[in-house]
């Protein structure tokens, strides 16, 4: 299995967008995210804008959002 990359916020929400996702609102230092197409089966999901966002809570946002290690390792 690869390698979880390290990722800021910023970086993750830039992914998450390439991948069918819309920015909704911010609140704070957290961004939520819906699916561009809403019955595509992906979830809704919360991004933190931190410097770098700790591993448990990347897996959890790629989790919802269906992506894998190689989906972020672009």
């Amino acid at each position: 299995m690869p390698k979880l990359p390290i990722l800021s916020g910023a970086e993750l929400i830039r992914i998450l967008e390439r991948h069918g996702y819309e920015q909704v609102r911010v609140r704070g230092s957290h961004v939520r995210l819906y699916p561009s197409v809403p019955t595509s089966g992906l979830k809704k999901v919360t991004v933190p804008l931190h410097k770098e966002i700790r591993p448990g809570t990347l897996l959890s946002i790629m989790r919802d959002a269906g992506l894998g290690v190689e989906d972020v390792d672009d």
